[in-house]
């Protein structure tokens, strides 16, 4: 897949969510029926682990299309082996995943993820073909301090070592962590400094030519009501969804809103 040919990226992070299977094939059909018209925006669900089997499975109606992939929430860096409890992105590229979520804020919090080990991770899945959506952000919002050195550290230990030709097959998830699930988002200024920032890294990291083309997208507090003007904006070519990507209904109104925004000519 050529991210030059690509259209914008929305990806609906479910987290522990919902914990019924039968809920979640209502929820997935509602999302497919709604934007099987829709050409211009990609889709990626990335249900908890136990849901992945159902969208291989044809007797579940929840079959994949052109516009609507599959993810998962993490992966270990190992393709096989004694690690108890873990999954490997081997066993999601069997299962049909085209993409994998890395580093998120909450595995950062709650499981002491590092920024070394999210390497481990991104390494291994792209040997598996796998898309790594790759989660940064500072942790506490000031008005009149952003946090371009943690911002930037995070990507330097993040990426050391990944080959510039694997750049392409890499997005960016800039996520303010005090945004995700609060309510509150940063103005379309202050996501647009962060992306200037992280493309001035890419280009410095590899050079300007890969920068320019790197998906980045948003995400904490994203709605109906704001997403026209953060993809108008803000620099951004799409949004990773957590809590409105639960609700099918919201959840449309946000890929709609960005599809009409693609039609109007207001893309990079």
């Amino acid at each position: 897949m050529n991210f030059q040919e690509q259209k914008y990226l929305i990806v609906a992070n479910w987290k522990m969510n919902p914990a019924d299977s039968a809920e979640a094939k209502t929820l997935f059909k509602a999302i497919k029926k709604e934007t099987a018209k829709i050409k211009n925006v990609e889709i990626v669900i990335c249900p908890p682990f136990t849901q992945l089997l159902f969208a291989r499975l044809p007797a579940t109606g929840c079959r994949l299309s052109a516009n609507l992939k599959l993810g998962a929430q993490n992966c270990f860096w190992k393709d096989d082996g004694a690690y108890t409890g873990e999954i490997s992105p081997k066993m999601l590229k069997n299962l049909g995943c085209n993409f994998v979520i890395l580093g998120h804020s909450e595995r950062r919090e709650f499981l002491s993820e590092t920024n070394q080990i999210v390497n481990k991770k991104i390494q291994a899945a792209l040997k598996n073909r796998l898309k790594p959506i790759v989660c940064i952000g500072e942790k506490e919002w000031n008005v009149n301090d952003f946090d371009f050195e943690g911002i930037k550290t995070q990507i330097l230990e993040s990426f050391e070592g990944i080959k510039k030709t694997n750049i392409q097959n890499i997005i960016i998830a800039y996520e303010p962590v005090w945004a995700i699930g609060s309510g509150q988002v940063p103005s379309e200024n202050d996501i647009m400094k962060a992306v200037i920032l992280i493309r001035r890294l890419f280009t410095e990291m590899y050079d300007q030519k890969i920068a320019q083309k790197l998906k980045i997208l948003y995400g904490g507090s994203v709605n109906s009501r704001n997403a026209g003007n953060f993809i108008s904006n803000a620099g951004i070519n799409g949004f990773l969804i957590g809590k409105a990507s639960l609700n099918a209904g919201e959840f449309v109104r946000i890929i709609k809103a960005i599809s009409e925004d693609k039609q109007t000519g207001n893309n990079e």
